[in-house]
């Protein structure tokens, strides 16, 4: 059975944030042989290096697909075909009279090394090593197939350019450092996606402190459509890394998202603008005239985007923040339009239990519940299925709820409908009655009008 393997491109959902294909100025994911994950700049006109895999000419990317395998030849880059995997036979080979010592295998490191300086393939110096291999025949088939990936790994000159999913680039970030992530796993971000309900032309306020791995699941999402404002704790607009890997366009990012701090994000608060104004009421010179200039939008935009804060009607409040979440809800509680949806997650329990406790039982908050993840990767091969040896301990831990209106006096919207209808049903007869008052009176009054024509006639009669 033969089973499409290897270097094939995974087909995603194209994406409107994003381009769909490498461009120069692109940060790309680059997996090498070994299975590790390394991010480099791509530049035009420049040479990209991958350490002892090689170097290569970056302009021979650029407009290339995502997902391909390419091998590195003399600095110039050779796109591989899609390797197809044969299914493993079982033998009735075993592994245990094998001596896996320095013997079994003649080639030294010295020879090894000379065969690649002499510029041998690595598919060639691997069969060169199985040949003089003592006891590769004895080895099952599936303990050769091992033997020929941890070869390839090591003397293969090859890497695949992952596309930059926002599954891809969470994954990235977890395996590299999950502390910056504050255990943000991927699929722990796709539960957060799915509770705050992050749809295209949706508003949603977002407090990120997981080195932006929220707010570029949230870009991702709306598509350009819809608005993001993310509060923060520095005065400049926040560096979010995670957004580096994901190439999002300047077009669609820049009137999607607008950032505030602590500081602008209260009302009370005034905030120190500098003047636009030329000192003199005369600009100097050109320079002096683009920097006011510049000034003048960034507190223009400054002041908008807390205009808009103020005036409230979100749709969901993103929370993955080191501060106490239930201070951040108190806070941005009245910005949120009805059913709303809260979601904060991190990384320790006691956060968000204690979050728990304090608004189960506060009018406004709707259905709080705390979820933790539970994932297990598997290898999925014929003959070999199987979960991974290691895993991660956790994702974190989410809490969720609904914001509504405390409002006494509020009733079911069925309940209006139901005193409509009754309302109505009652007016029907009154209706019909007026009709016949009104048609009594019309007979009365013409009646009182024939009246004195009919007695005038009585007494033209009587003379």
């Amino acid at each position: 059975m033969d089973v499409g393997e290897g270097p094939s491109r995974t087909q995603h959902a194209p994406s409107i944030s994003r381009d769909d294909t490498i461009q120069a100025g692109h940060t790309l994911l680059i997996k090498i042989p070994s299975g590790d994950i390394r991010s480099i700049k791509l530049e035009k006109d420049a040479t990209a290096n991958l350490g002892k895999f090689g170097s290569f000419h970056g302009n021979e990317l650029i407009g290339q697909p995502f997902g391909l395998t390419y091998e590195i030849v003399d600095k110039k880059l050779k796109v591989l075909p899609p390797r197809p995997m044969q299914e493993v036979e079982d033998t009735e080979a075993t592994n245990e009279l094998i001596d896996d010592g320095q013997a079994v295998q003649p080639l030294t490191v010295e020879e090894i090394e000379a065969l690649k300086k002499s510029g041998l393939h690595a598919s060639e110096i691997i069969q060169k090593q199985i040949e003089k291999h003592a006891n590769y025949a004895l080895k099952t088939e599936y303990s050769k197939e091992k033997y020929k990936k941890r070869k390839e790994m090591k003397y293969s000159k090859s890497f695949t350019v992952i596309e930059p999913t926002m599954y891809n680039v969470c994954e990235y970030w977890f395996n590299k450092d999950q502390n910056r992530l504050r255990d943000i796993r991927p699929d722990s971000l796709a539960q957060l996606m799915n509770l705050a309900n992050i749809r295209p032309g949706g508003r949603y306020i977002a407090v990120d402190d997981a080195s932006g791995v929220v707010v570029s699941a949230i870009l991702d999402r709306l598509g350009g459509q819809g608005r993001l404002i993310t509060i923060c704790d520095v005065d400049s607009p926040p560096a979010y890394p995670v957004m580096v890997q994901m190439n999002f366009r300047k077009e669609t990012v820049a009137p999607v998202m607008a950032s505030l701090n602590w500081a602008t994000a209260d009302e009370e608060y005034t905030p120190i603008i500098a003047s636009s104004e030329p000192p003199a009421g005369k600009f100097k010179s050109d320079g002096q005239r683009a920097r006011l200039n510049k000034r003048k939008v960034a507190s223009d935009a400054l002041m908008q985007t807390r205009e808009e804060l103020f005036n409230g009607e979100f749709d969901g409040l993103i929370i993955a923040s080191e501060y106490d979440p239930h201070s951040i809800i108190e806070k941005l509680y009245p910005y949120l339009a009805g059913s709303a949806s809260i979601v904060v997650h991190s990384p320790h329990v006691q956060v968000v239990a204690n979050l728990y406790n304090q608004l189960r039982d506060v009018p406004g908050y709707l259905g709080p519940t705390v979820t933790e993840g539970w994932l297990r990767q598997y290898q999925v091969l014929p003959g070999r299925t199987h979960p991974m040896m290691n895993a991660s301990g956790s994702g974190g831990f989410i809490f969720q709820v609904l914001k509504i209106y405390d409002d006494p006096t509020a009733s079911s919207v069925m309940v209006h409908r139901h005193k409509k209808k009754a309302k109505q049903g009652s007016e029907a007869p009154s209706a019909s009655t007026s009709e016949m008052k009104e048609e009594s009176i019309t007979v009365s009054a013409s009646e009182l009008e024939s009246a004195p024509a009919v007695a005038e006639d009585v007494e033209m009669r009587t003379s």
